[in-house]
């Protein structure tokens, strides 16, 4: 599952895989992907394909798949307005959707995240979670706590399973995932960093004949660790695919890192004498994609509606169409604007657009841009017979340079980046010759611009009053080692 896909779940629906992700601060929240292989995945929709639930409004966090009595569930974390993290739930008839929300389960006052539904040995459906000690420099304990028949809330009372006591878990265990095998009952997780450059992060399994305890932490943990090719491997789900067992986590690919995002690995494992379960190696042993260009993105808006790769900023969906071949964005006065994005799938890529520049009403802008998150980009915006190329560090905006354009129908814009550090921008009005937009030096340091737990999203952007609507004729994405 390549590109930004963290904390990823998998779950069999009759014979078809399902899988989903984190979805952090970008919506549509939550993507279903369907498959009957596990290695070829199909887009279906969103969990949430437009506005949230009403109780929250950030950390869309660890959704997890859940098939039981002809529903789906989705159990998932996300932050309560005004409030802590929290456990909760949806759900829908069937697999694709329509989900209704149920709201919050569990939100402890340090928070309550990655929920995971299992029954215990007498039937008993629970919940289990991680109480979210470390953001406050306290323990991590994984919780254990009774679900009703409806499945839609917690009854009685919780009961700690196991809490970090390991030194490679750090300062928290996190990511159960719980599957029966046996006589036992085991549980994958996560332990220490899960994110960023200085992430450390791994993959444990402790067991147990009772879901309640006592639970045996494995004396080979961490038994998924970093190689050469992925780096912090962890927080995932087990799948068993015509007898060979498999563990769906997310992992960096050292060559992109935090550039692209923590990307969905597919582990297989086998079960030892001693009856846990073995990584050959003790890490991920996929392969990278040899060939990037299956993952280019090309978009002539030729749709009758926006296709379901596109993403916004969490709460803040656009007001789109897709009319002739023609993506029809309204602008927003507000920061960066209305914008719609594409993940990025390696550290070196060229992106490129064509807009109507000789319609842009006076004050609006459109462009193109680098996005780690509304406080971090870089952007070249057309509007007002100019062109400008802004700096977004920290939240602080800069207009690094700016160049006069003669009118033209239509304007295309380009974004080459190279390791994920270096940005530059061009533009060409015949979509031909091409002009670098002047800069100090070569290329502008994006080092920067990555959040810690997300990858770099490239974002077609619509800068102005909400009367304004930008035409983009096309949307080229081309992926490099």
């Amino acid at each position: 599952m390549p590109g930004d896909f963290p904390d990823p779940t998998i779950a069999k629906i009759g014979n078809t895989y399902w899988a989903s992700a984190t979805s952090a601060e970008w919506g549509p929240v939550f993507p279903l992907f369907k498959s009957d292989n596990l290695v070829d995945w199909e887009l279906v929709t969103h969990v949430f394909p437009g506005p949230l639930p009403d109780w929250c409004d950030a950390n869309f966090w660890a959704p997890e798949i859940f098939y039981e009595g002809g529903k789906t569930f989705i159990y998932y974390t996300a932050r309560q307005k005004n409030g802590p993290l929290c456990v909760a739930v949806a759900s829908a008839d069937q697999p694709e959707g329509p989900y209704t929300d149920h709201g919050p389960l569990v939100g402890q006052p340090l928070g309550s995240i990655d929920g995971f539904p299992m029954r215990d040995e007498h039937g008993d459906l629970y919940l289990v979670w991680k109480e979210d000690g470390n953001s406050k420099g306290q323990p991590t304990p994984i919780w254990a706590q009774r679900i009703n028949e409806e499945r839609m809330a917690l009854v009685g009372e919780k009961v700690e399973l196991f809490r970090n006591t390991e030194k490679w878990e750090g300062c928290l265990v996190e990511g159960s995932a719980i599957v029966r095998h046996a006589d036992y009952f085991y549980m994958f997780y996560a332990g220490n960093g899960c994110c960023g450059k200085c992430c450390n992060y791994a993959t444990g399994v402790a067991r147990a004949q009772s879901l309640l305890g006592p639970w045996e932490k494995c004396p080979q943990n961490p038994i998924l660790d970093k190689n050469k090719t992925w780096k912090c491997p962890g927080h995932g789900t087990v799948a068993e695919y015509e007898g060979r067992w498999f563990l769906l986590h997310h992992a960096y690919y050292t060559d992109s890192h935090e550039f692209v995002g923590r990307q969905g690995i597919l582990s297989e494992f086998t079960w030892n004498a001693e009856g846990w379960p073995e990584f050959q190696g003790q890490s991920p042993q996929a392969a990278p994609l040899a060939d990037l260009r299956v993952l280019n993105v090309t978009d002539d808006f030729s749709g009758p509606q926006l296709a379901q790769t596109w993403q916004w900023p969490v709460g803040e969906q656009p007001e789109v169409g897709v009319s002739d071949g023609q993506l029809l964005l309204t602008a927003r006065p507000q920061g960066l604007g209305a914008m719609v994005a594409q993940r990025t799938f390696a550290a070196t890529y060229k992106a490129i657009t064509t807009l109507d520049f000789a319609s842009l009403a006076p004050g609006t802008f459109a462009g193109i841009g680098a996005i780690g998150d509304h406080a971090n980009s870089l952007t070249l915006l057309a509007g007002d017979n100019s062109l400008q190329l802004w700096h977004v560090k920290g939240g602080q905006q800069q207009c690094l340079t700016k160049v006069a354009v003669e009118s033209c129908k239509h304007l295309s814009l380009r974004l080459e980046v190279w390791g994920g550090q270096r940005y530059r921008f061009s533009f060409s009005p015949d979509g031909v010759t091409w002009v670098a937009m002047p800069t100090e030096s070569f290329a502008i340091n994006g080092t920067y611009l990555p959040p810690w737990d997300r990858g770099i999203r490239v974002a077609l952007l619509a800068q102005g009053p909400a009367s304004s609507t930008v035409a983009f004729n096309h949307f080229a994405l081309r992926n490099q080692r």
